[in-house]
């Protein structure tokens, strides 16, 4: 039976973007999702649980989901993976940031691989599903860990009921109806993992 990945969830920066530590308590083996901003805190953390991180992983091209992974790249020197339809909002990252928070946060980072949607990405034993979940970006994705019925949703969707944005101009209300669909397909009790607020089951 292959150990479970456990979660730590830390929201930061001013929008409350919740970054995930998935990680092996034995290993100390470590996936990090959506590092929103707040580096030096999400180092801190990875010291204190002497946590090995393998890959950076974002569930869409948001600022607010990407502004550490520069930093926490080049500390670890480890790859940066994000949908490659969000690469036009990687490149706005240091405008968007400027013009909604005040903050230069510098050159955004290198895209080591694209995702295309519909890989499996391994972490030890454990297989992660990258499902593409489009319509609050075009590059919208879930990680979807089917063996412990969990899923990471990025902005798709919220605990309180609500959607992602589908009002700037290259979001997509057909397409989100469709990802959310996909979604509800999922077996029931399937705990999900939103990019802000709570976690909550399907």
């Amino acid at each position: 039976m292959a150990p479970k990945l456990l979660v730590e969830q830390l929201p930061v920066g001013q929008m409350n973007a919740n970054c995930y530590l998935l990680y092996y308590k034995q290993s100390g083996e470590c996936v990090i999702i959506d590092p929103g901003d707040e580096a030096e805190y999400i180092e801190r953390k990875i010291a204190d649980h002497e946590f090995t991180p393998t890959q950076i992983i974002a569930t869409h091209g948001h600022f607010d989901h990407i502004l550490a992974a520069t930093e926490l790249k080049l500390a670890y020197k480890i790859p940066f993976l994000l949908h490659e339809k969000d690469d036009f909002l990687l490149a706005r990252m240091r405008d968007s940031s400027m013009h909604f928070q005040g903050i230069d946060p510098g050159p955004p980072p290198p895209v080591d691989i694209f995702l295309k949607g519909g890989e499996e990405i391994s972490m030890g034993k454990t297989k992660f599903q990258i499902l593409p979940t489009p319509g609050h970006t075009p590059g919208s994705i879930c990680l979807y860990l089917k063996a412990q019925k969990t899923i990471f949703v990025g902005d798709l969707c919220f605990a309180d009921g609500s959607i992602g944005r589908t009002d700037h101009r290259y979001s997509n209300q057909k397409d989100m109806i469709n990802s959310l669909q996909k979604l509800h397909k999922l077996p029931k009790g399937t705990l999900v993992y939103p990019g802000h607020g709570e976690e909550f089951y399907l």
